[in-house]
């Protein structure tokens, strides 16, 4: 098993035990005092000025907000990275029915006594579409580095600001936040492993990308050419390589 492999495994199994642990202990009331005192404080943080652009962007982890990103997001892809645009609207599919079940198996109320609390949707689905964000441009290249930390940093913050207006509108608990946050990144994370490690191991893919790619340029092709003595001898470098050596000799 590659390194990658086992980073990715060890790390959606590490953000499902946590997810784990924090559904029982959440169930059970265990962090009634955290999540009491949490929203008690948020209302002191209240002004009524913020209301309307907390509800604007809370709307970002709806429908409302992620199937114009995904359209956007999968457009994109398909000139870059084609295996991400057509896995990206089955993981987000993935992502909804996760959440269904996981709300159904909680069972837990949200602080305006409406059912299906634990975990958030909104941050569970956001960890996931923002979090594959951030580990294509992380991944993609290692230049210009500075906006890739840049773009980075925007997909967290937006995930972060959209997990606290979850709070900031009574939507949600803290620990169903929390609950969001650890499962959406387990499922990112073995989603990556699936696409990134196992689908595209297979021998099937292989030779598709090798196809895709077509044969070699004619320029890359080795080509023969006399040795000092006179006699033919093959070239094994691309003949672009080699006119660049021929053209340092000369110099």
């Amino acid at each position: 098993m590659s390194r990658k492999s086992r980073v990715l495994l060890l790390g959606a199994l590490v953000s499902f035990a946590g997810y784990f642990a924090l559904a029982v202990l959440a169930t059970q009331q265990h962090f009634f005092a955290i999540d009491l005192g949490t929203r008690w404080w948020i209302k002191l943080l209240r002004y009524e000025a913020l209301d309307l652009p907390f509800a604007l962007v809370t709307e970002l982890g709806d429908r409302a907000g992620l199937i114009p990103l995904l359209l956007i997001t999968i457009a994109l892809l398909w000139r870059f990275n084609r295996v991400w645009a057509i896995a990206l609207p089955v993981l987000m599919v993935g992502a909804w029915a996760l959440q269904m079940v996981t709300k159904w198996w909680a069972g837990r109320p949200r602080p305006n006594d409406d059912p299906w609390g634990f975990p958030s949707g909104h941050v569970l689905s956001l960890v996931v579409f923002f979090g594959l964000m951030i580990w294509l441009i992380a991944t993609a290249s290692t230049r210009r580095r500075r906006w890739r930390v840049l773009a980075c940093a925007a997909c967290v913050g937006t995930v972060v600001v959209v997990a606290f207006s979850r709070l900031y509108l009574d939507k949600h608990w803290l620990s169903d936040v929390a609950g969001g946050h650890a499962v959406g990144l387990a499922y990112l994370l073995f989603a990556i492993w699936l696409v990134e490690v196992a689908w595209t191991a297979r021998p099937w893919w292989a030779r598709y990308s090798a196809a895709r790619e077509g044969p070699p340029h004619a320029d890359d092709r080795p080509t023969a050419v006399p040795d000092r003595d006179g006699v033919g001898a093959r070239d094994e470098r691309p003949a672009r390589n080699r006119e660049s050596a021929d053209e340092a000799q000369a110099r």
